[in-house]
């Protein structure tokens, strides 16, 4: 798959040029420490993906209590699984799958008290919601590694591309104050950065689904 930089680096303003965070883990990086048993490992995956199964979860009508239990359910079936991911860009597509099975299982108990009709028409509302919702969540996930992809550049490397994509638009001139390079060489040096983009951890995995 190729990669359209000029497009998918995430826009920011013409102020922001943040350095990496010095927490940023990768999602490689938290999936290996789960599956090793170690703790930080378990805790970023359920601080960074907690919302999303508990998003999908009330996307099926669920009561409160019925949404945790499939919450709960879903990070023991990763429990179960964990060490049998071997492409992490897929793992968010498995939690969303797993999570949509174990809401429907819970919702297919609930349909005995339903009526025929009303069955049918909830049934087409949440197949439109969830599809929706999948799609936003790779659209997101691939931002997201593009973002992890910068944070692996150096911090000069990283401003550039960051200014060159900032909206509203940075002027040369302006990235040159700001930088102190050249006008001249903004052009080149911008390839050379979106190259060494490409051979980051992050897009390599990108480029690879």
């Amino acid at each position: 798959m190729s990669i359209q930089f000029a497009v998918n680096i995430p826009a920011v303003t013409s102020k922001d040029c943040p350095p990496a965070p010095p927490e940023l883990v990768l999602l490689p990086e938290l999936i290996a420490a789960a599956a090793a048993g170690e703790q930080r490992g378990w805790l970023g995956l359920v601080d960074r993906y907690g919302p999303l199964v508990r998003q999908v979860a009330r996307r099926y009508r669920l009561s409160e209590q019925e949404s945790q239990d499939v919450s709960q359910t879903v990070w023991l079936r990763l429990l179960e699984h964990i060490g049998r991911i071997r492409e992490p860009l897929a793992f968010p597509g498995w939690l969303v799958t797993t999570t949509r099975n174990e809401a429907l299982r819970v919702l297919k108990a609930n349909q005995r008290t339903r009526p025929v009709a009303a069955i049918d028409n909830f049934t087409l509302e949440v197949n439109h919601q969830e599809a929706t919702a999948e799609d936003r969540l790779l659209r997101d996930e691939r931002q997201k590694m593009v973002r992890d992809g910068l944070a692996e550049l150096k911090p000069e490397h990283r401003a550039l591309l960051l200014l060159l994509h900032a909206e509203p638009k940075v002027s040369y001139e302006e990235i040159s104050r700001r930088l102190g390079m050249p006008q001249g060489s903004i052009g080149p040096t911008r390839a050379r950065c979106l190259e060494k983009l490409k051979q980051t951890r992050a897009i390599r995995q990108l480029d690879a689904a």
